[in-house]
């Protein structure tokens, strides 16, 4: 009988992060194109105060676009993959 030796196994992790998807909802009108010009903010979408759309990586440029409004309700859930999202927000 042969020993096996114990081959050491190595886990890549990704930097990926992944897509949420937000609805945030203002006192008055939101500032729509602030949001969409944040980094890693994606699919925005606004229908009266609210706004739509998917923030990957870091919420602080999309938190820092949102300065100055009132927010009434932020809601924020994990993304499906992209190719799964595509067409989709809710």
């Amino acid at each position: 009988m042969t020993a096996v030796s114990a081959v050491p196994r190595f886990v890549v992790m990704t930097t990926e992060h992944p897509a949420q998807r937000v609805e945030v909802t203002f006192v008055g009108a939101p500032p729509a194109r602030q949001i969409e010009r944040a980094s890693g903010v994606s699919r925005v979408e606004a229908t009266g105060p609210t706004v739509r759309c998917l923030v990957t990586g870091s919420f602080q440029p999309f938190l820092e676009a949102l300065r100055g409004y009132e927010v009434l309700t932020l809601q924020s859930a994990p993304a499906a993959p992209p190719a799964q999202v595509e067409g989709e927000l809710r």
